[in-house]
């Protein structure tokens, strides 16, 4: 007997990659690797391949909710209902409060803060609930089995 496949693709609203533009991550320098407990350390967001001075893109439409320097590096988070991403190193062109569409350029690049190249992107929901910002692109397609090996 042949394996069934199941189908699943998740609804999402358009976000892009804020490197490129594209629906999808076209250049993942770093993974996301959440860590355990959310107080513990670990990499709350993906590192995208992003020249320094080249431009950085709202990865969807919404509000700058944040620009200035966090920790020593400068940072944008906007604000998309009831996700915020978030950019480092950014250099803004935007101010908090400013509406911003999807793909619109929101600063240039920095040189990096933690010895890792690229645009740190990252997403949460709530206060603290972080989530992997890839999650916002186009999905991947995955077919998992319905009734087992056989």
């Amino acid at each position: 007997m042949k394996n069934r496949w199941l189908l699943i693709v998740p609804f999402l609203l358009a976000w892009v990659d804020p490197t490129t533009g594209d629906s999808y991550a076209t250049s993942v320098l770093r993974a996301y690797d959440p860590p355990a407990q959310n107080w513990l350390a670990g990499h709350r967001g993906v590192d995208l391949r992003l020249d320094i001075g080249d431009s950085v893109l709202a990865a969807g439409d919404g509000t700058v909710a944040f620009t200035g320097v966090v920790a020593g590096t400068p940072t944008v988070s906007i604000q998309h209902g009831e996700i915020r991403t978030t950019y480092q190193p950014v250099h803004a062109w935007v101010s908090q409060g400013d509406v911003v569409r999807e793909g619109e350029v929101i600063g240039k690049l920095g040189h990096p803060f933690d010895g890792y190249p690229g645009l740190h992107w990252g997403a949460r929901t709530g206060e603290d609930q972080y989530i992997n910002p890839l999650s916002l692109l186009t999905p991947t397609i995955r077919l998992k089995p319905v009734d087992g090996p056989g």
